[in-house]
């Protein structure tokens, strides 16, 4: 993205959050309204406890301010992408999504 480089990275966590806020065409884990999507305080505490046990105890898992179907996933203070909750044909699963930006490698 041209405006990138003037963008610092607490201004660019804004701009996708924002940007993961709104509806796109083929998002692979598009919002639907059923009851059962939601993420419950108890799927997010779980969630919690594997990501601490199997990929850094740093991690937190925090409920998204003006959605329930998903939750934030956080490195201390630093976000790093959001859980969908995915439940089709009575099996359910949690997808992690994490964009990376080139400046950040």
């Amino acid at each position: 993205m041209w405006f990138a480089s003037r963008l610092s990275t607490l201004e660019l966590v804004g701009v996708y959050r924002l940007m993961c806020s709104m509806p796109k065409a083929g998002h692979p884990f598009p919002r639907n309204d059923k009851k059962d999507d939601v993420v419950k305080p108890e799927e997010i505490r779980k969630l919690e406890a594997y990501l601490k046990r199997n990929l850094n105890p740093a991690l937190v898992v925090k409920a998204r301010p003006r959605k329930d179907d998903s939750a934030e996933v956080y490195l201390e203070d630093e976000f790093l992408g959001v859980i969908y909750k995915d439940e089709d044909e009575g099996e359910l699963s949690y997808n992690f999504s994490m964009a990376i930006l080139d400046i950040d490698l």
